[in-house]
């Protein structure tokens, strides 16, 4: 399958069927994205199904997955492309007798050195250049899904980088010059908040702000990414998480981490949330002291 969304019914339809759960409200923005060739910044806490909403797009789309993983420090030579100098270096071995001919009767040392400089496109041509996460989405002959997770952790320089190829889908390589993308890959931003993201880069992106599901909802993930838990379980696991949600801990349990729960739950044999079996597996949901000790002070309201 390579086929576009035809309404945002389907889109919830091909999620679900990619197992990602999501509601007509937030998948009106990944429909219109398609149909409108724009990117989507999609924010919110970590942990809610930002990064794999872009895997389900792209096994919903029936298209490759490619991902950017930002940091501090990223620069545009890590994202978009380099030289194979050790490439380049044994075909200048390799050809070493042909430049001698080229060079050999030139009067000159500056006139042997214009002449190699006019070899330039022989040496930097896309025969020795290593395309990264950026240029393969853009270089590719069938449309991709191209992931930018984390943009909040990467630079402010990094951030303006990247406004000409999110407004014209085009990059600029300075040996080979300007370079259009072939096919136009759905993009998909996705940002924690860690630094405030310039109104540029808004511009150009249509949003998506997803929080945590509630209670029902997660339910119904858990249930399916953990089908041999019983409703009743999974059902009080995904209550039990949303009141931890609510104990002001250090940092906010994930889904994933739900779907971890409940599957340590069934391998221990429990149908239902007991104190005693939850205080032993709450460091599989809390990864700080601190909060597993807030929760098991909890247990009473987490259980009711």
């Amino acid at each position: 399958m390579n086929e576009e969304f035809t309404s945002v019914a389907d889109c919830v339809a091909r999620l679900d069927a990619a197992d990602y759960l999501i509601d007509p409200e937030a998948a009106t923005v990944p429909y219109l994205a398609t149909r409108m060739e724009k990117p989507v910044l999609v924010e919110g806490p970590a942990g809610v199904g930002k990064t794999e909403l872009a895997r389900a797009l792209s096994r919903a789309l029936g298209r490759e997955l490619v991902r950017l993983q930002c940091y501090e420090g990223l620069d545009e030579a890590k994202a978009l492309y380099e030289w194979e100098y050790a490439k380049q270096l044994l075909y200048t071995q390799i050809l070493r007798d042909k430049i001698g001919d080229a060079v050999g009767d030139a009067p000159t040392l500056g006139e042997a050195i214009d002449r190699i400089a006019q070899q330039d496109d022989v040496f930097f041509s896309d025969r020795f250049l290593l395309p990264r996460p950026l240029l393969r989405a853009i270089l590719s002959e069938q449309p991709v899904v191209l992931l930018i997770d984390e943009i909040d952790k990467g630079d402010a320089e990094f951030e303006a980088f990247l406004l000409e190829m999110l407004g014209d889908y085009q990059v600029t390589v300075p040996e080979l010059g300007t370079l259009t993308a072939r096919t136009r890959p759905v993009t998909v931003l996705t940002s924690n908040a860690q630094r405030e993201l310039s109104d540029a880069l808004r511009r150009r992106c249509l949003h998506l702000h997803l929080d945590f599901p509630g209670p029902e909802r997660e339910r119904d993930i858990i249930r399916r990414r953990v089908p041999e838990a019983s409703a009743d379980l999974a059902r009080q696991v995904a209550h039990a998480m949303a009141k931890l949600r609510t104990l002001g801990l250090r940092k906010l349990p994930s889904i994933a981490e739900s779907i971890d729960w409940a599957r340590a739950l069934v391998l221990l044999n429990a149908d239902t949330l007991e104190p005693a079996v939850v205080s032993e597996t709450l460091s599989l949901v809390l990864k700080y002291e601190g909060d597993v000790r807030k929760g098991r002070e909890s247990l009473h309201s987490l259980l009711n």
